[in-house]
Parts: C-alpha cells; sequence; structure tokens
C-alpha cells in the first residue's frame, strides 16, 4: 500500500502529464509542421496514456490507512 504522501505526489506527476499533454497537442498543430511536429504529437500522446493510468491507478486504488 502506498502512503499517503506518496499518493499524492504521484497524482500530481499524472496531472502534470495530462496538462503537458495539451500543451504539446496545441504547440504541434498550431505552430509545427513536418515530421517535428508529428514526434511532438507523438511524446503528447504517450503523455496522455500515461498521465491517464496513473490518475486512474491512484482513483481506484482507493484511500490509504
Amino acid at each position: 500500500m502506498m502512503s499517503a504522501g506518496l499518493k499524492e505526489l504521484t497524482s500530481f506527476v499524472g496531472i502534470a502529464l495530462l496538462i503537458l499533454a495539451i500543451v504539446f497537442i496545441q504547440i504541434a498543430r498550431n505552430k509545427l509542421s513536418g515530421w517535428f511536429a508529428r514526434i511532438i504529437s507523438l511524446l503528447a500522446y504517450l503523455c496522455l496514456v500515461v498521465g491517464g493510468l496513473i490518475v486512474v491507478y491512484i482513483v481506484f486504488s482507493g484511500p490509504t490507512q
């Protein structure tokens, strides 16, 4: 079982990855083009998946004791 402090920090990392994904997608769609935009988009979608998995894990793992 994870301690409350570690769970809190992990959830903040997940949220930060989701926000980073939003920023990367907006930059890739509006400011970049070509292969560099595709690389940044791939990085954004990886951040989205990892951040989403972290948040889902934290939510479904239940409260700390």
